[in-house]
Formats: C-alpha cells, structure tokens, sequence
C-alpha cells in the first residue's frame, strides 16, 4: 500500500512527501520549510530510524508504524503556536477512534483512547502515541510542526510509560488507512483551532477525552516532584494541579505520573 491524503486533507491543498523510510519527519518537514517551501504538507514514513521524543527522548518507528509530521507556517506568536499541539492531540485521538470502530464492525477488537497532558496518547494506562510540536522561524512566517508517532504494529519496551500497539490491543489496521484518518481529522482540528481563537473549543474537547482527570497526580520537572490533584489545564494550556493544601500549582513542562510518587515510581 502507499500513503494518500484523506479526501478532506487532499481538497484543503496539503501536500504529501513519503519516505521508504526516514531518520525523522520531522526534521524533513523543518528542511522543508528552511528551503522557503510554505506549502502546508505531511511528512509520512512507516519506518523511522532516528525520531525524537520530547526531552531529546529517541523515538523509532520500526517498519509498519506510522511516523507523520504535518507542517504548517503560521502567523501567530510561539506561544499561541505551542498550543496546536493540543489539536494534534484531538486529531489523532480521532483517528484512532474511527479505525478502533471500523474494526469492531468486522467483529475484531476494539481500544479506548485518552490524552495524556501535554502530549500522549494512552490506551488502556499504555502509550500508544508520542508527539513532539517543533518550531522555527523562516522567511514566510512561523513554520510549526506537529510530529506524531503512532504504534500501529509494534510497541518499544524502554519507555517511562508502558507502550502498547494497535496489533497488541486487537485492532488490525495499516499504517497507511491510519495515516487517510488522520490527516481529515487534522483539518477539522486545525480549522476548530483557528489560528489559536478556536483554543477555547479545543481545550473542552481536550478535556472530555483528558485521561487521569480529577485523580491523584505527580509531575516531576526538574528534580522537583510536585504532587496534588489533576484539576484542568488553563487557557494556555497549562496543567493545573490541586495540592493537598488547595493550593493551584500550574505546571508548563514534566513527566506525569498518574498516583502518587510512592506508586509511580516518580522519584
């Protein structure tokens, strides 16, 4: 099979580059974007040797997973920018939902999905995507790139969080069907986003599908451990963390541990 556009990423004017394989998309789609290309795009393989993760974390996709990148050069500060990752989040939560329901029509398994803050997608308490939101200035603005690595046949085993696979929990699907999704799911997102004015409705439906919501919480940034309970994430797109004490710490960057310190393993 080769990767396709979906219908609705194909009628918005993305452009679509496919790799064999590829050290990292997103580090061809930021190349892109150095080269004074300001064509919205997707950058897609099923077999990545030397992507990253958030922390410089390495993240691989052996062949038959799915690496996307999708690149889009904005005219908005950083920080609003920093927000899209959120509606890269719902888009390929999304996805994930419509191929699970597709093949729990042909009678196999289906998988629940929720986000992890700032940047995961869980199934089952097990990562089953990472994403990495990068961004640079070029000539025609901010280009940003929202990198997305899905688990569609194997799982790492060396991750902070327990990885699964689409193939682990039942649901058979190929990386390029998955990719068809996701890129429709990415203009409704994107367009709801709306240059960071739609962040309010992103952050709603953010929260409907927010795992660990309301529970017991460590994030340890840095070597501070800070523990309470996952309250909301604010309007820009922060954690919020409820102490013991009633305290409201917000949290802009960490490893998050649902539990507390002494069940997670945190320290």
């Amino acid at each position: 099979m080769t990767f396709v556009l979906g219908p609705q990423a194909a009628k918005a004017g993305y452009g679509l580059v496919t790799f064999d394989q590829a050290g990292s998309t997103n580090a061809e789609a930021l190349s892109y974007a150095r080269g004074g290309e300001a064509r919205r795009s997707w950058f897609v393989t099923s077999e990545q040797t030397a992507g990253r993760g958030r922390r410089q974390r390495r993240w691989i996709a052996p062949r038959g997973n799915l690496a996307s990148s999708v690149l889009e050069v904005l005219d908005v500060p950083p920080a609003v920018a920093a927000t899209l990752g959120f509606a890269a989040g719902l888009a390929i939560e999304s996805a994930l939902r419509q191929v699970s329901l597709e093949n729990a029509l042909r009678s196999e398994g289906r998988a629940e999905f929720a986000l992890k803050w700032p940047n995961d997608v869980l199934a089952g308490g097990r990562k089953i995507v990472g994403m990495l939101l990068e961004a640079e200035q070029v000539a025609g603005g901010l280009a940003v790139v929202a990198g997305i690595g899905t688990n569609v046949l194997a799982a790492p085993t060396d991750t902070p969080t327990p990885a699964v696979s689409l193939r682990d929990l039942g649901v058979h699907v190929s990386a390029e069907d998955l990719f068809g999704a996701l890129s429709d799911s990415w203009v409704e997102y994107f367009g709801i986003w709306n240059g960071g004015r739609g962040f309010g409705d992103i952050r709603r439906l953010w929260l409907e599908r927010a795992a660990g919501l309301g529970h017991p919480v460590a994030i340890r940034s840095g070597h501070a451990i800070i523990e309470g309970t996952f309250d909301t994430i604010d309007e820009q797109g922060c954690m919020v963390v409820r102490t013991a004490d009633g305290r409201l710490e917000l949290i802009t960057a960490g490893d998050v541990h649902f539990g507390s310190v002494a069940s997670t393993g945190a320290v």
